[in-house]
């Protein structure tokens, strides 16, 4: 059976009327098509309950309050155009509705950036705490790609100052739209570098760093979904680490005496280890899910720089 002849006609849909009614059919919908979750959801329900929000204008409690509400045509039309393309082009959702959040902030999205999905929002939530002893005053956010983490932490140090940093044009177009849209121009500034190559002699209290990091073999065999997302953002060579090398190795001359760098690495976590064994890395938990972010203050940066040359 063809994917098309798994989704129900419009037509067939009309006793499908209250908003609990189209959820429970996007749901069922997604789930006998077999679609990927891994943009920011990982589940049918999270998956619709987006979908929904984004077509109703309302938030997902909202949802649950007026789940017995009646839907206009248009918005019943609108939702199952947003299904029926989500299972036929397996575009994530976000790219859908033009629209993602993270650390509980909206932001818009496009194919130009990858969709917001880092564990690293719950460590700004947290204002990186206990690990942040003081509050930095200048922040970098290394391959920004649509802003997401360096807006969400100009929120959280209202006194500091991000650059936020990306080698691709494009992510930075649709960065600069979210700073605006978020009113913060004077204090989150994009700039176009392949890692630290624009900023010589900038320092600062924090580098965060979501770079690309997926390794070859995960590459040739990502869902789908994810080939929508630019490669430019998810390649880092055979081992994932092409990226993270030069990071490691040039990020302590870019930080203050107590700086600190957080760095997402993935699947990669595994081979970073073993390609540095005697490096202290600190692993993050985070209470919703995810893992593979390291911590590394500017002096175990410095106490290991021996390490990083060698594998330059």
């Amino acid at each position: 059976m063809t994917v098309s002849a798994q989704i129900d006609a419009f037509e067939q849909l009309s006793q499908l009327s209250t908003i609990r009614d189209w959820l429970r059919w996007s749901v069922s919908s997604l789930q006998r098509c077999e679609v990927y979750f891994g943009h920011g959801t990982d589940n049918a329900v999270s998956e619709s309950q987006a979908l929904l929000s984004a077509a109703l204008h309302l938030d997902f409690a909202q949802l649950e309050q007026f789940a017995d509400a009646q839907l206009s045509e248009p918005e019943r039309q609108q939702i199952y155009t947003w299904v029926v393309e989500r299972i036929e082009t397996r575009r994530p959702a976000a790219y859908i509705t033009g629209e993602a959040w993270f650390a509980e902030l909206p932001f818009v999205v496009d194919e130009r950036v990858l969709v917001p999905r880092s564990p690293i929002a719950e460590l700004i939530e947290q204002e990186f705490s206990p690990w942040l002893q003081h509050q930095p005053m200048r922040i970098l956010d290394l391959c920004t790609g649509s802003g997401c983490i360096a807006i969400a932490c100009a929120y959280a140090f209202p006194e500091a100052e991000v650059d936020a940093l990306d080698l691709s044009a494009d992510a930075l177009a649709v960065a600069e739209i979210n700073i605006a849209n978020h009113g913060l121009e004077q204090r989150v500034i994009p700039i176009q570098s392949d890692l630290f190559q624009a900023i010589p002699g900038q320092v600062y209290d924090l580098i965060v760093t979501n770079p690309p990091y997926v390794d070859a073999a995960d590459m040739a065999s990502l869902p789908e979904e994810f080939q929508h997302e630019p490669e430019l953002g998810l390649a880092a060579g055979e081992d994932g680490l092409d990226l993270v090398r030069t990071i490691l190795r040039e990020a302590p001359q870019h930080l203050s005496e107590n700086g600190i760098l957080i760095c997402e690495v993935g699947n990669s976590m595994l081979a970073l280890a073993a390609t540095y064994p005697h490096v202290p890395f600190v692993w993050l938990e985070f209470e919703r899910g995810g893992d593979g972010v390291f911590l590394l203050t500017r002096e175990q940066l410095m106490a290991h720089h021996a390490d990083f040359s060698a594998t330059e």
